[in-house]
């Protein structure tokens, strides 16, 4: 997830029917929780290029299957958090489910995907899971790295019980039970640069000789 600032807001607290006459006129995405208003910000490419690569995978895979899947400008309606958010990726049943009254805010959720930021991480594993878990229909959550191949996968076993499973390296799968479909790492992270470590220690010379262990 792409988020300007924490979790928290100077701005005044405001209604979710003032949010909305808001956000319908507003350029760039906010989010509204429980009356915060939180400003989110464009992701890295990193970021932007994962959340691509998913939205076009399942795209894919659920061709012509009763599924809508959805990037980014989404908007979800979380109505026991009073909250309204923009997952970075979300499928959802076809037709989907809309909020009364509204038809540009969706309700019913089953797999919902974020894309970690150093930022927001805590937050998207933390209290953002908590209020994802309100929501009735939602089976899967993930939450994908952008600096390394790694995926934590969330699967709903009954109410109030969930079973993690870490998904590591670009030759592994995962699978999507609700979907019905298999995911691969390598192709959710190509064509994405991962940071790499370059090692700094000095080489030894005469006047900066290297300690050797010893034995005594």
């Amino acid at each position: 997830m792409a988020i300007a600032t924490a979790p928290t807001s100077t701005q005044p607290t405001c209604t979710a029917e003032d949010y909305l006459q808001q956000e319908v006129q507003q350029e760039t995405r906010n989010e509204y929780r429980n009356g915060e208003i939180v400003p989110m910000s464009g992701g890295t490419p990193a970021h932007n290029e994962i959340t691509g690569n998913l939205f076009v995978l399942l795209k894919l895979a659920l061709k012509r299957q009763p599924y809508q899947v959805f990037i980014t400008d989404q908007r979800l309606w979380i109505p026991q958090r009073n909250t309204y958010t923009y997952p970075d990726v979300m499928v959802t049943p076809k037709p989907c489910q809309l909020q009364a009254g509204r038809n540009d805010t969706v309700i019913n959720p089953i797999v919902l995907a974020e894309v970690l930021s150093p930022s927001t991480q805590n937050y998207d594993r933390g209290e953002k899971f908590v209020t994802y878990r309100t929501l009735d229909s939602v089976q899967d959550y993930l939450l994908i790295h952008q600096d390394r191949p790694q995926v934590e996968h969330y699967v709903k076993q009954k109410p109030q019980q969930w079973l993690l499973t870490d998904y590591e390296g670009l030759d592994v799968t995962l699978t999507l039970e609700s979907l019905s479909l298999t995911l691969s790492l390598r192709d959710l992270y190509e064509a994405v640069d991962f940071p790499t470590t370059v090692e700094t220690s000095t080489p030894p010379t005469d006047d900066n000789p290297q300690e050797e262990d010893s034995e005594t």
